[in-house]
This record gives structure tokens, C-alpha cells and sequence, in this order.
């Protein structure tokens, strides 16, 4: 009884481990791509999500997210088209959308697109202008994610976005860029401050030709400007007299 009780033990043990290995459970963002002695099973030995049965033994199963991957591509150093060395980097968006691609077209495929994306930074960014790269992001941007997507496809990987974070430039180029941003800064200054004046002096010669067909207009303003100087300065101020004022009384 002793030896038959002991055999029931080891039984049922290695029954409850083959049902825990035959017995998966796979969340809604996974799915898992199940081999039956080295192939495919079905069309394209995908299973999940939810509750999955396998054979012990026979069945190895490669379990594979299908969530959105956030990727930072390192720094890389890039020399540009005009001969501009530079630090740049990067983070890129995709996801697995044909897990049996994944598995079967590329050995890692996490590290396949880091390598891709590095490659492919360096090579863009290397027959760009810099002044392309600071002023065209959104569309060195999509060509970024054209090129990766379209060499992730046979892995089953989607690139849905990629975007240049930093641009690191060196020190002498951000002091002629300073020097430059200023310059312009002060030529704008210029043309503002020059466009003023003209506007002005358009303006003061409309008033002289109005002025000068009313000679009571002038005398007006004459006077309405000594009243304004007898306001605001407390001080003696001595003004010519205008011709115009003494012709009644030198025509009498």
C-alpha cells in the first residue's frame, strides 16, 4: 500500500507539471507562435489570445507583444552634406503586426530595427544640409520612417513614427550661428527703424503742402504750439514773430 500510495504521488506530480506546461494563458496584447517538432502549425501558427493548449514535449511555443515599442536610438555622429560634424539622436515607434514574420524572418527582431534605425540616421542625415536639418525636421522626419519601414516590412514590423530628438552641434558652429542670428536681428532693426522714418517723412511732407495752401493753418499751429511749450516749460522762450502776422498791419 505504502509503495502503491508513493507511485499515485509521482503520478499525479508529473501530471499536474505536464498540464502546467500544456496550459497557457496569453493576455489581450500578445500571441503566441506555437512549432510542432520544428514547423508552423496551421497556416500560420499563431494562438491567442486567452487560454492556449499545447503538447508537452512537442510543442514550443515563442511568445510575441503586438503593443507599440517606444525605441531610443543611441547618439549617433554624422558628418552633413556642407562638412558639419554633428551628435544626433533618435526614438522610433512600431509594433508587430505578423508575429510569425517576427519570429521566423529575423533572429531579434528588437535588435535588428536599433540597428536599422542607427544606420539609416547616419545615412540621412549624412546627404542633408545642416541648415535642411535644423529648419526641415517634419520632413527629414518622414523620410526616416519611410526608409525603416519599408526594410522592416518582411520582419511583419510596422514603423508608425520617428523622431529626431537632439541635434549636438559643435561649439564654434553655435557661436556663428549666434553671431548670425544677431546680425539678422539687427538688420530687421534697421529696416524697421528705416521704414519709420520714411513713413514720417511722408507724413510731415503731406502736412506741409496742406499747411502751405492755408496760411491761417499755419498761423494756428504756430500758436498752438507756443501754448503748448508756455505748459509744459516754465522758462522764458523767445519766438520769432511770423511775416505772415504783420502783413495787415504793413499793408495799412
Amino acid at each position: 500500500m505504502e509503495q502503491f500510495s508513493v507511485v499515485t504521488i509521482v503520478i499525479i506530480v508529473f501530471a499536474v507539471l505536464i498540464l502546467a506546461n500544456a496550459i497557457r494563458i496569453l493576455r489581450e496584447y500578445d500571441r503566441a507562435v506555437v512549432f510542432r517538432l520544428g514547423r508552423l502549425i496551421g497556416n500560420d501558427g499563431i494562438k491567442g489570445p486567452g487560454l492556449i493548449f499545447l503538447i508537452p514535449v512537442i510543442d514550443k511555443m515563442v511568445k510575441v507583444s503586438l503593443r507599440t515599442v517606444v525605441m531610443d536610438v543611441p547618439t549617433q555622429d554624422v558628418i552633413t552634406q556642407d562638412n558639419v560634424s554633428i551628435k544626433v539622436n533618435a526614438v522610433v515607434y512600431f509594433r508587430v503586426i505578423e508575429p510569425q514574420k517576427a519570429v521566423i524572418g529575423v533572429e531579434n527582431f528588437l535588435m535588428a530595427t536599433s540597428q536599422l534605425s542607427q544606420t539609416t540616421l547616419r545615412s540621412v542625415l549624412g546627404q542633408s544640409e545642416l541648415d535642411d536639418i535644423l529648419s526641415q525636421r517634419e520632413k527629414i522626419n518622414h523620410k526616416l520612417q519611410q526608409i525603416i519601414d519599408s526594410n522592416t516590412e518582411p520582419w511583419g514590423i510596422k514603423v508608425s513614427n520617428v523622431e529626431v530628438k537632439q541635434i549636438d552641434l559643435p561649439q564654434e558652429m553655435q557661436r556663428a550661428m549666434a553671431k548670425q542670428a544677431e546680425a539678422e536681428r539687427e538688420r530687421r532693426s534697421k529696416i524697421i527703424a528705416a521704414e519709420g522714418e520714411f513713413q514720417a517723412s511722408q507724413r510731415l511732407a503731406d502736412a506741409a503742402k496742406i499747411l502751405s495752401g492755408e496760411p491761417s493753418a499755419l498761423t494756428l499751429r504756430y500758436l498752438q504750439t507756443l501754448r503748448e511749450i508756455a505748459t509744459e516749460k516754465n522758462s522764458t522762450t523767445i519766438f520769432p514773430v511770423p511775416i505772415d502776422l504783420l502783413k495787415p498791419f504793413l499793408n495799412k
